[in-house]
């Protein structure tokens, strides 16, 4: 099994030389003559067993049934232990450890995600605390251009309706207040093809072009959080291209460890990506991509420190005296994806595999379906809950979702979708379900059991208090 890409020169695996003695080299024979060793007995590979798996996250609360992966990741022991003994390094002589050993501990992890990412040089990638950070990092030189007469007001970003509410936030905090035009670009959901999605998106772009404004920027999620929805980011970057958008982030705060990343393949000029969600990262890690480019030296930490200056992926390494530890254990990471059959990419065709199965389950059992085909789902599925839920307002499914926590032991998200017009008998409840490999089928069974329980008992949203 190959433990790291190695399509990258920048990928310097470790590799431990043991030296031996004549002895064991060699045997000799009767005259004295040296002979080759006889061949030694190939070990067979053994890869992690469903025991081992379960004692990695013992440390997870056995009465919960935990289905949303999602929002807050896992990490298992082994890398909890890796990242203890970093902080104890850091703790034992602080000194020695900013001088000697985070530098060069955060280089190594740089490395593994430039391998892994498929970007072309490991100064490319900076690692920071979220994806939320990487997004001020690069809206932050958006509003720059704003105001330093580069960009000119009224000019406009695009970015679709189901962004992730902090980087919403995030755009009308940095661009709008620049005096950007925001153009979101509608989204139907449920939603049966990627082609509606790319219908949507270059009408949008037409909106954005009218009255002779430029698009500037493109925001592009490669997996909507809620609802959760695969997004043809290939191919939406490729329209911004030939429409000459002079800078495409792509906010793929799931995107690692549960899809496809190779930025070569992907095109942008901004990727980032959270390491805690689905890399197996302790909270918080994420990696930002940014393409190597004379038009993208501005790009600065917000959180300004000693390191100012001196590039993007240095100020990020050292933002004042706080806990980096999450950052460093990625070498850590990679031995435990490499303990699963096929590694990484093993892990990410099970979970979808096996979360498209558990969705298509509960959609039986309760007469709905699910938001997208499977081919646009990731690790993580939307389910359609029963309509006599009377799930009626973004209040209920958070009634819902606490109801389900505090009373059964279910921790999964909820979504409102307003009904159209005309409708009957609409399905307005989703919920999104995760699959990661400490999950079992006893799960999910658990929450259906639960929502038919609801069911039979004539629950409704509107008999929860606030």
């Amino acid at each position: 099994m190959t433990p790291v890409s190695s399509r990258n020169p920048n990928h310097v695996p470790h590799i431990l030389l043991m030296a031996s003695t004549d002895a064991e080299q060699y045997h000799f024979g009767t005259n004295g003559e040296a002979k080759p060793p006889p061949p030694k007995k190939q070990k067979l590979c053994s890869f992690i067993s469903e025991s081992e798996i379960q004692s990695e996250f013992s440390h997870h609360d056995a009465s919960v049934a935990r289905i949303n992966n999602g929002s807050f990741g896992c990490c298992p022991q082994s890398v909890i232990s890796a990242q203890q003994q970093w902080q104890l390094r850091h703790l034992r002589q602080p000194d020695g450890f900013y001088f000697n050993d985070l530098r060069a501990g955060i280089l190594e992890s740089r490395k593994v995600i430039c391998s892994l990412i498929n970007a072309d040089d490991v100064s490319e990638v900076s690692l920071v605390d979220n994806a939320t950070t990487a997004a001020a990092i690069v809206l932050q030189q958006v509003a720059w251009a704003f105001s330093e007469g580069r960009f000119d007001k009224g000019d406009v970003a695009v970015m679709l309706h189901y962004a992730y509410g902090a980087v919403k936030k995030c755009v009308e905090a940095y661009v709008t207040r620049a005096g950007g035009r925001v153009i979101e670009v509608d989204l139907p959901f449920p939603v049966s093809s990627k082609e509606e999605i790319i219908t949507e998106f270059k009408r949008s772009m037409e909106r954005g072009k009218l009255n002779g404004q430029k698009i500037r920027l493109a925001v592009i999620d490669h997996i909507t959080s809620m609802p959760s929805v695969v997004i043809p980011v290939k191919e939406l970057v490729k329209i911004c291209r030939e429409e000459g958008v002079d800078q495409i982030f792509v906010d793929a705060a799931h995107g690692i460890g549960c899809v496809d990343v190779d930025m070569k393949e992907i095109g942008a000029d901004f990727y980032t990506s959270n390491l805690h969600k689905w890399f197996f990262c302790p909270p918080s890690a994420a990696f930002l991509y940014c393409r190597k480019s004379a038009k993208f030296t501005d790009l600065h930490h917000p959180v300004v420190s000693h390191e100012y200056g001196k590039g993007l992926a240095i100020e990020s390494a050292w933002i004042g005296t706080r806990d980096y530890s999450s950052l460093l254990v990625v070498p850590s990471i990679v031995e435990f994806l490499n303990r699963f059959e096929d590694g990484i990419e093993g892990i990410k065709k099970r979970n979808h595999e096996e979360v498209v199965k558990m969705g298509e389950m509960l959609a039986k059992s309760w007469g709905t379906h699910l938001g997208c085909p499977p081919d646009m789902c990731s690790s993580m599925v939307m389910v359609g809950l029963p309509s006599c839920l009377g799930i009626a307002s973004d209040k209920d499914t958070l009634k819902l979702r606490a109801h389900l926590r505090n009373h059964f032991g279910v921790e999964v998200p909820v979504y409102y979708r307003a009904p159209k017009e005309g409708e009957v008998d609409p399905v307005t409840g989703y919920a999104r379900i995760s699959y990661q490999v400490y999950n079992k089928a006893e799960d999910y069974e658990k929450f259906r059991h639960v929502i038919n329980k609801l069911v039979s008992d004539k629950f409704c949203c509107a008999c929860l208090s606030v």
